[in-house]
């Protein structure tokens, strides 16, 4: 089995865990982060943000994809993914220690989870191929 079947076997399970990773780096107090100026310029923060989010939204897809479900329910999953990055940002502010919220990092969030909806889009018969 390729590692592409193996993930959208088992996509449910990875779209759980790829969410906790999320949930645990978020709330990794911030002395724990690496700084440098040169990944600030280069804005690394937020194509990581877009990146994890991208991720996270492809892989609740995946699960969609898998167990035939709508459209409305990958509405759902998207909408969920947007708010889980915004509530993200919301207990950085309120919750965890030394972190602070960015509202630029709630745009990179939905911004991976926009990209998603186009890759999903462009790849659909990819996967649904899959289940076959």
């Amino acid at each position: 089995m390729n590692l592409k079947n193996k993930i959208y076997q088992n996509s449910l399970v990875a779209a759980i865990i790829w969410t906790l990773i999320i949930f645990i780096l978020c709330a990794m107090p911030g002395q724990y982060i690496p700084t440098s100026n040169w990944l600030e310029l280069l804005s690394f923060d937020k194509f990581v943000h877009a990146s994890i989010f991208f991720i996270l939204t492809t892989l609740w897809f995946l699960v969609a994809i898998k167990h035939q479900q709508s459209k409305v329910i990958i509405g759902i999953y998207f909408t969920a993914v947007v708010t889980y990055g915004a509530l993200l940002e919301l207990m950085q502010a309120t919750i965890f220690s030394n972190r602070s919220a960015d509202w630029k990092d709630i745009v990179a969030n939905s911004f991976g989870c926009l990209l998603a909806i186009v890759f999903y889009r462009r790849t659909q018969n990819f996967f649904l191929e899959l289940k076959n």
